[in-house]
């Protein structure tokens, strides 16, 4: 392990990421609460509301928008059933026109619908996703738990998507090794690795998969 130990919230550099989504993680819930030294208090619950953007031609850009902000992460690589993605952009609405031809329509790989001149806002952007054949504007709200085991920062998380209830469990850090441990004593081992993309087109019904124990 790195002699740094990671701070939830923190930008560095890309993390290695697993996460699966389901109906009952409460035994990892128990050994994460159980494994973890102590977290800052911030971090004890977090909650937001988010609407991503997802695309039934796109499986490595994963889009969200909190609070008027877009980020779009993208797929690096997978290691040993772990995650790898990147910030691709960030930007805030409104949203220059050039933008969302350039960048934004591009990361969803689906055709560019007819812009706005100038600048797009929030509700014009919302209303050209959500007449698009091939894109769907989703409501996520989550209420998450913070925890940090063996130097990975994990998470225990109620996620609400579309209305729709399912848990989610998650632990990421720049180390592989210390990753592999923190799966291994909390119980992840064996889960999907499910990342929100994917679990967002589970439940909407836009990939007709099930979540990990379904």
């Amino acid at each position: 392990m790195s002699g740094h130990a990671p701070q939830i919230g923190e930008i560095s550099a890309p993390r290695f990421e697993f996460r699966s989504f389901g109906q009952d993680f409460d035994l990892v819930h128990h050994r994460l609460s159980r494994f973890s030294v102590p977290v800052p208090e911030k971090v004890w619950e977090r909650r937001s509301d988010e609407i991503y953007i997802v695309s039934r031609g796109n499986d490595v850009n994963n889009t969200k928008i909190r609070d008027g902000k877009m980020d779009i992460k993208t797929f690096v690589q997978s290691l040993d059933g772990l995650e790898q993605w990147n910030p691709l952009m960030k930007g805030e609405f409104p949203l220059p026109a050039t933008v969302l031809r350039t960048e934004v329509f591009p990361a969803f790989h689906v055709a560019v619908p007819t812009l706005p001149h100038g600048t797009c806002d929030y509700d014009t952007f919302l209303s050209l996703v959500r007449a698009h054949p091939d894109l769907a504007a989703v409501r996520v709200r989550k209420q998450r738990f913070g925890y940090l085991v063996h130097d990975t920062i994990c998470e225990y998380a109620v996620v609400w998507i579309n209305g729709a209830r399912v848990v989610s469990v998650a632990t990421e850090s720049t180390d592989v090794e210390a990753l592999k441990r923190t799966i291994a004593d909390t119980r992840m081992t064996g889960l999907e690795n499910i990342n929100y993309l994917q679990a967002i087109k589970r439940v909407i019904g836009m990939l007709p998969m099930p979540l990990a124990n379904e």
